[in-house]
Parts: structure tokens; sequence; C-alpha cells
């Protein structure tokens, strides 16, 4: 599988094995070689930050425990005070593992129960027991050494990835908190995606030989500014018709804000025309808050929600919008659940579907993976849980294999929300790792969804959009934290009006006049 240009490649454990062994057999570099270079670079970034006492490597049995032995044997020789705790013995090491024990001389070693009691005082620890190969749940004694160094008082680095945190997905049933990951020749997808993401601390990748022309990661890819560059530029023929129009269909008594914000990102995000379907008593509000966006008032009961009959209107106003933004606000009546089943059955635009309209289609997913025109779903976990029928820790506890399972059934790009942002999209998997604390506050899940539909609306297809649009936001986050003064201080809005600035930083050399 090739990634598009825009992701920058991501290991996982099969594909990082690969480059591994690319190296040894077709490279001819030794393996003992690459060991000693990830084990010196371990010891270099533990010397920069270890604490008061003495430096503790603990070792499996595989060849991350062969890089901690390394690291202890170039620490000791730097002058350090250093043990090497074998908590699995010594019988059984991996032939690397076992060629660089015999070569430690002068450092003290201790074994079995003896080793994971030292796990204990004032020392900088060195996490060497598990490495990118691991899955599952840890057991004993690994798990016992696990929550010893948790009661630590010094620093924890990691070897490659914390032990008890997957490589491949980012799973960490019980794992290291690690305050720094010291990994090699690439970025794995465990040290981006949480749980995983949250134990690794600071992450530093440190080169070991392995040529560049050793095969990629493609099992995921880092959203690269690049994508921004596919969205087209406004010449002087541009129309208002042929910037793309987006139809946003929301709103409820006491939600009125969530079409709003999702209207005027897409306006600012370069959507040409924008309109909103929405419940007629409530018409008013929206006339008097969004002065670029066209209302069309359907017919609801007066209570401020969509009337069962409504969905005639709504499905007449999408038709000829280049994209349609579904859900903002809607809220989880039975009527609003009826609205959006049949908006979906019927829609032949592409169609964002988000908030309580993934909630009130829950795990009937038939509708959305019959439909033909493009579908980008953008839940965050607790929306994602519904629509899997498992509660919103599993998601968590999960995120990749929750966005794959999730895309799959639907058929549909799936944007699952958070720091660590995933993206699937057929098989492929993009994750964000462009940190914006400052969207952290409400409405800044409507102002993504705007952004999204616009893009999609102006033609960009639906794995890009959504990455772009991602990105996008979480620029927009930091600009915007950027003129407020600090990140708590920013609200929705002010990532609106950062919209434009944010696009415009990734440059547009490149892209396209529509």
């Amino acid at each position: 599988m090739s990634l598009p240009f825009w992701l920058d490649p991501v290991y996982d454990a099969s594909t990082m094995a690969a480059a591994d062994d690319w190296a040894i057999e077709q490279a001819g570099i030794p393996s003992l070689a690459l060991m000693e270079a990830a084990g010196e670079a371990l010891a270099r970034e533990t010397e920069a930050i270890a604490g008061p006492g003495p430096i503790k490597v603990i070792c499996g049995k595989g060849n991350n425990g062969g890089d901690g032995l390394v690291a202890a044997r170039h620490l000791a020789s730097w002058g350090h005070e250093v043990e090497v705790l074998m908590i699995l013995g010594t019988e059984g090491l991996s032939e690397d593992a076992q060629a660089n024990l015999e070569r430690l001389q002068g450092v003290a070693l201790v074994e079995g129960r003896d080793a994971l009691d030292a796990i204990e005082g004032e020392a900088t620890f060195v996490d060497a027991i598990l490495g990118t190969g691991f899955s599952g749940a840890p057991r004993q004694p690994v798990s016992d050494a696990i929550e010893a160094m948790g009661g630590g008082s010094g620093p924890v680095v990691a070897c490659d990835v914390p032990t008890g945190v997957d490589a491949s997905t980012g799973e960490a049933p019980l794992a290291v908190a690690a305050d720094l990951t010291v990994t090699f020749h690439g970025l794995k997808i465990g040290h981006l995606v949480n749980p995983g993401k949250g134990l690794c601390g600071a992450v530093r990748v440190v080169e070991i030989g392995i040529p560049d022309a050793a095969p990629t990661g493609d099992a995921a890819g880092l959203i690269g500014p690049e994508v921004v560059g596919l969205l087209p530029v406004r010449s002087s023929a541009s129309t208002k018709f042929s910037s793309g129009r987006v139809s946003v269909v929301g709103g409820s008594r006491g939600l009125t804000g969530a079409v709003c914000l999702a209207s005027e990102a897409a306006a600012r995000a370069g959507a040409g025309y924008v309109t909103a379907a929405v419940p007629s008593s409530l018409e008013p509000i929206f006339e008097s808050k969004l002065t670029e966006v066209m209302t069309l008032g359907c017919r609801d009961d007066g209570s401020g929600t969509f009337a069962p009959e409504s969905a005639k209107e709504v499905i007449a106003h999408c038709e000829g919008a280049s994209a349609v933004l579904l859900g903002s606000g809607i809220g989880r009546s039975p009527e609003a659940k009826g609205l959006v089943g049949e908006v979906v059955r019927a829609l032949d635009s592409p169609l964002v579907i988000d908030a309580d309209a993934l909630s009130v289609l829950g795990p009937g997913l038939a509708a959305i993976a019959a439909r033909e025109a493009p579908t980008v779903m953008t839940p965050h976990a607790g929306e994602m849980g519904r629509m899997l029928g498992v509660d919103a820790g599993e998601v968590e506890a999960r995120r990749i294999a929750s966005a794959v399972e999730l895309a799959e059934s639907s058929g549909a790009t799936v944007v699952l929300k958070g720091d660590d942002t995933v993206i699937r999209s057929g098989n492929v998997t993009a994750i964000n790792d462009l940190p914006s604390p400052a969207l952290a506050t409400a409405g800044t899940g409507d102002v993504l969804a705007g952004v999204i539909t616009a893009f999609l609306a102006r033609g960009v297809e639906p794995l890009a959009a959504a990455a772009a649009a991602v990105i996008s936001h979480s620029r927009a986050g930091r600009v915007a934290a950027d003129r407020v003064g600090l990140p708590e201080g920013v609200v929705a809005s002010d990532v609106i009006g950062a919209l434009p600035e944010a696009i415009a930083s990734f440059g547009d050399s490149d892209r396209e006049v529509e």
C-alpha cells in the first residue's frame, strides 16, 4: 500500500521489523551494529535527564533488553553508577542480547525477584523490558516491574516504546509511564495515539544506521502541511457558486449556537455560499445571528425541533448543494432521528454527519453504507461508542481499532476527534500530531465539521478534505491562543476568526486555481 504524498509514513511493529530485516539482509549491516547504535543513543539521552542516584536499567530477554544492556555498558564507562536488573533472568536471551550480556563487565547485575525488589528509591530507571513486537496485557513479573517504576522517585526513560504500549495501535492496558521515550529510525503509531501517546513523555527519534532506502512504514501516516496545498484558490473568474455551496441542517432549542458556528466556519474556510435549514420557530434567532448565511425555516411543532414532515423541505433545500453538514445541534428527539434517517437515505450530495446525528443513527449503519456519494463522520469517543455499541472508554482504549471498525462497517471516512485525531478512509489511516490545547472548549467540534464540509464543497476528496480540515483547525487553535494570550481563553468563535490565517500559514504556492 502506498500513502498519499502528504502523509509522512509511520511504522507499526511489522513495518519496523521489515526495515530492520532489510538493513541486515539487503544492506549488509550487522544486527549487533544496529543494537550498538541504538543502545549508545539510549545511553546518551538517559544521561541528559538522569537525576540523583544510580541509573537502573531494567532489561527483558529480547532485543529491547539487548539495547538496554548496551546502554548500561556505555553509561558505566562514562562514570555513572549503573545497575542492570534482569527481572526475567538471563536464560533464553535473544542472540544479540546474549552477546551484549557477555560484553557487560564491571556492572552490577541483579536477577529475578531481587531485581524486582531493586526497582525502588531515588534512581533513574531505563525501561528496556518489552519492545515494539509486544501486544496485549503484560503478565507477572513484568506487570510488577511496571507498577514498581510508577512508584519510583526519579525519571523513567523508555527504550523504543514504554513497556506495555502496543507500538502498532497505542493500546496500553497496563504500561510504563515514561518521562522520555527514545525510539529508533522512525515514529511508531503507539507514540502518536492515546493511551500510548500519553505514556511516552517526550519522544526522541534517533538514527541507528538504517539506510534511507529501507522500506518505509505505511501502516499509517502523519498529516503533513502539503495536504492544504490541495485546496483550490479562487480566481477572478470564480463565483460564490463555483467556490462551493454548503448547506447545514440542524438546530434545536438551546442548541442554536452549533449551527451558527458550523456555518460561519464553512464560510471562513472558503465556501462561497452557505445556507442553513433550521426549525422554523427558531429561524428568527438564526436570522439575527448569521449575517452571511441564508436560512430556511422548516416546519416544527413550535417546540424548536424539526417536525417529521419537514424532511421533504430539508431534502429539497439541500438539492444542488456541493456538500451538506447534518446534525449540528439537531438534538436527539424521535423527530430528529426520523429526519436524520430520511436525509441520509435521500441525499446524493457529499455528506458530513456530526454531533447528535451520529448519536441518533446509533448502530444503524446500513443507510450510510448504502450511500453512493461520499460520507464523512466526525464522532468523539462517546458518539463513536453509541455507533459501535460500546462505551466511550472502550473506544478511547482502542482508538485505531475503533476507527477502522466504524469505517469498514459504514464505508465512510471516519474522523475520530481528540488530541490525537485519527482519520480512517478505505485502508488508509491518518493521524494528526499538531498539538492545540486551545481546542479543548465547547463548539470547536462544530467548527471542524464546518471546515470539512467547506473543503468537500470545494471539490477536495474526502480523506484529503478531512485531513486538511483537521490540521487547519489545529493551527487555527494555536493562532487563536496567540491572539488572546493563552489557550484557556480561546472560545470557538476565536478559532473561526483564525482559520484564514491558519490556512494561509501553510502556503499556497502549489494550490490550483479553481
